[in-house]
């Protein structure tokens, strides 16, 4: 292991800072000494970062900061110059103490052969931090392991699966949170105007999206040793290949007086299909040069990365394949994302079984386990189980969210739903407490900050949620109907029933019946008797809204208010749809 360490720190093409070097250094040093117990944040925020005994990683975040740049640092490193070495030392999510692991490489066979294979080492997991794993033949199979023989079914899902997540006859497997997600590399961007300045601006926008990709969940996010001649002059799809990565990001830039124009593109890595392309124009000065570089990663990661990007629209698309329709526990939350869309109760209880089973399968997925917790949330507030089953649901929610963020405690998916189960459970103010910290820690997705949004609104606090939700509505392709519901609402209290109407209308993609409620009213009010009967006729006979509208709304954390000004608009257009027309 210190031979291991040694190796590592001497090699140019380890990335890391002195500080991240030291951080390294200390953390395996402890571990190796039998002080594993002691490595929490204070005690290296004390040790390496030269903090004091009052430190507070409430107020100074440096210590997560760094230890994420850390583990980017060490699979960046594993990618290439690391990739043959027996030992490989990691730091898992959600801990300081250091993970070592034998690497047994086994030579891919010949897939033309039709036999199984493992094209390349396994990595087990160490079964407590900071001991050493050894991989042998028997060990669980790899992703990419997966993907190899889905690709040995049928010559078509052998074309679809090969850009998946690891390439078949790689000697190596990337760690990352879970071998089930897919892998995106960012190349480094392209000055075109070339010159020092503007070398370091290609530079520095491309570690900010990386830095903001890796706060969305569902994949890894991989770069390349900045400058390595591999990197330089490889053709990207070959490079992404050569990584192992299913997609594969490039840009460029060129500035002229006063501008900035930034070209950017995702491939998928095994067809070297363009998935996606944008470009961006800003204004440049001094003044603004950070913001600017700042703004543009954001955006680019927030239209990548986000529930409803471009990496989840192609991998929606793949998961219609015979080649990807079995991928297990990533595949059933990518299924649940697609559920919590509408929430229909026909898809409910599928996608419920798939992450049950999932959560067995790996105990240590945290993303399963948050989805696991709406998916609970959801059974207790639609009554999918009948209203008896409420609390009890609630409570099961509760347990597999409070779970996920144990497992990884700035899980943005997982903060988001122990934000909604508390809301639910009328911890009003511990939820919101807790979508704010998701927007802290992943600003730029729009479902984060719907979240927040929805939270605040449904609390009577519009002046601040209705600018939050109209963001996320801006930053989503194809937003969720649930998103315009709040907005609807703030504009039936104000009483623009034409632009009530207008929003209910674009919130009911999903059929959702809280949408055509919405529409009724505002239709009644406008004299509109056709639409909003019509509206009406959509509401389940026997759902929850049918039996009794006030406790529904006051039942998802609804004020007074709003509950009786949408109990007094429903009776009017149910009124106004039972009279006989003259």
């Amino acid at each position: 292991m210190e031979e291991e360490l040694r190796r590592i720190l001497s090699n140019p093409e380890f990335q890391a800072s002195a500080k991240r070097r030291a951080f390294l250094r200390f953390i395996v040093e402890e571990a190796l000494a039998g002080r594993a117990a002691r490595l929490k944040g204070h005690a290296v925020a004390v040790a390496v970062f030269g903090r004091d005994e009052t430190f507070d990683s409430q107020s100074d975040p440096v210590v997560r900061l760094e230890a994420r740049r850390l583990r980017r640092d060490l699979d960046c490193y594993y990618v290439e110059a690391g990739s043959h070495n027996p030992v490989r030392i990691s730091i898992p999510k959600g801990s300081y103490v250091p993970r070592f692991e034998w690497h047994e490489p086994v030579q891919a066979a010949d897939t033309s052969r039709g036999g199984e294979t493992e094209p390349g080492g396994s990595y087990a997991q160490s079964e407590a931090p900071g001991a050493i794993s050894h991989s042998p033949s028997g060990a669980r199979l790899s992703m990419k392991s997966l993907v190899v023989a889905f690709a040995l079914i049928a010559a078509l899902g052998a074309a679809v699966a090969a850009g998946w997540y690891l390439t078949a006859g790689k000697e190596n497997v990337v760690a990352g949170s879970y071998a089930n997600e897919p892998a995106i590399v960012v190349l480094p961007f392209e000055a075109l105007t070339r010159d020092e300045d503007n070398n370091h601006l290609a530079e520095g926008i491309r570690q900010e999206l990386i830095g903001d990709l890796m706060r969305f969940a569902g994949f890894r996010v991989y770069s390349p040793p900045v400058g390595g001649e591999k990197a330089a002059t490889a053709e990207p799809v070959k490079l992404a290949r050569d990584l192992g990565v299913a997609y594969v990001v490039t840009g460029s830039l060129r500035t002229g007086p006063g501008e900035l124009h930034v070209a950017t593109r995702m491939f998928d890595a095994a067809t070297g299909q363009v998935l996606w392309s944008g470009t961006y124009n800003r204004a440049l000065t001094p003044e603004s040069l950070i913001r600017v570089q700042d703004d543009l990663a954001g955006e680019i990661a927030s239209v990548l990365g986000q529930p409803y990007g471009v990496v989840a629209g192609d991998l929606k698309l793949r998961a219609a394949t015979p080649a990807v329709s079995s991928m297990k526990s990533y595949m059933c939350v990518r299924r649940a994302y697609g559920y919590r869309r509408g929430f229909s109760r026909a898809e409910f209880e599928p996608v419920l079984g798939c992450l049950e089973e999932a959560v067995r399968r790996d105990p240590a997925y945290s993303d399963a386990w948050a989805m696991l917790g709406w998916l609970h949330l959801d059974a207790g507030r639609f009554e999918f189980f009948g209203a008896d089953k409420l609390q009890d649901e609630y409570q099961k929610g509760f347990q597999a969210a409070s779970k996920a963020l144990v497992l990884e405690p700035d899980n943005t998916l997982a903060l988001k739903a122990l934000s909604s189960i508390n809301h639910y459970m009328g911890h009003y103010e511990e939820g919101e407490r807790l979508a704010r910290r998701a927007v802290e820690l992943n600003p730029h997705d729009p479902d984060t900050l719907a979240q927040l949004g929805w939270r605040l609104a449904v609390r009577g606090n519009f002046d601040e949620g209705i600018p939050i939700l109209n963001r996320a509505i801006e930053r989503t392709v194809n937003p969720p109907g649930w998103y315009f519901h709040l907005i609807a609402v703030d504009l039936l209290l104000k009483g623009d029933f034409e632009r009530m109407l207008q929003v209910a209308q674009r919130s009911a993609v999903n059929g959702s019946a809280v949408s055509q409620v919405l529409i009724a009213i505002a239709a009644t009010e406008l004299g509109q008797r056709d639409t909003a009967k019509a509206a009406l006729e959509e509401l389940p006979e026997s759902g929850p809204i049918a039996r009794d509208a006030k406790a529904f709304f006051r039942r998802h954390g609804s004020t007074d208010e709003i509950v009786d000004a949408i109990e007094a608009g429903l009776a009017k257009a149910r009124q106004a749809a039972s009279t006989p027309e003259d």
